[in-house]
């Protein structure tokens, strides 16, 4: 069947596919792309308004605003100068690490569907030692996924809090809809890392043989959760200036 220029058998890459066609793809029932592929773009989306903030931003030394404005009158000419020209420099590198962020975003996002559809044809195998293998396989697979994503969802936390602290004041609503994003990102690739990993008990393990035979990718998930709560810090610092009628 055709729908918006994906077909059920084919996954139409984020390269390829309009926001359309990969959002009438993601409404299908075949699970490829699925909900971790929606967290890889939802990452690219905070990445891209990351760097949008960053773009619009133009650095000022402490007591002045992030917009531009001018230096107290009492600060020396050249210490200023040698402030602001290093601010600059920490927001072109928080612009270029959000550039390349949205762009492994959506590789990654490509990256889960393939993964999703993996597992999801494990389960409609017949029930044998074939199933089970393939059922962990892809159920590794998948949260190798997830904790990759979410990984990267991390790094990108710092800059969120640099631009709370420097970003141009028109654009803060911009940086709350960024931490929005960043969050669901997080918290999807948090909760498919989870859900994967007591996937391999359907072949028999308990949760704690997967505990002790995966530890860094069980560890991953409290990793994770601790970045969340990072970004509604981050958020509720900024909320009196980005919803001031709330």
């Amino acid at each position: 069947m055709q729908t918006g220029g994906m077909t059920e058998s084919e996954y139409v890459g984020t390269q390829r596919a309009s926001v359309d066609e990969w959002m009438n793809g993601l409404g299908e029932t075949r699970g490829d792309p699925g909900g971790g592929a929606a967290a890889g773009v939802m990452l690219a989306i905070a990445a891209a308004l990351t760097a949008m903030i960053a773009g619009y931003t133009r650095p000022a030394a402490a007591g002045a605003s992030g917009d531009g404005a001018k230096a107290p009158s009492d600060r020396r000419a050249s210490d200023y100068a040698s402030a602001v020209a290093a601010l600059a420099d920490e927001r072109d590198a928080v612009l270029e690490r959000a550039h390349e962020l949205r762009v492994a975003a959506l590789r990654l996002a490509d990256d889960d569907a393939v993964a999703s559809r993996e597992f999801g044809g494990a389960f409609r195998l017949p029930k044998g030692d074939e199933r089970d293998r393939a059922i962990r396989r892809g159920s590794v697979d998948g949260a190798r996924s997830s904790a990759a994503l979410g990984e990267r969802a991390i790094g990108a936390v710092d800059d969120l809090q640099w631009l709370a602290q420097h970003a141009n004041p028109a654009l803060i609503a911009d940086l709350a809809v960024a931490c929005g994003a960043l969050r669901a990102a997080l918290t999807a690739a948090r909760t498919n890392l989870s859900f994967d990993l007591a996937a391999l008990t359907a072949s028999g393990e308990s949760l704690e043989q997967v505990h002790l035979e995966h530890p860094v990718l069980w560890g991953t998930v409290p990793r994770f959760d601790d970045a969340i709560a990072r970004i509604d810090g981050i958020t509720a610092a900024i909320d009196a200036r980005a919803a001031p009628t709330d």
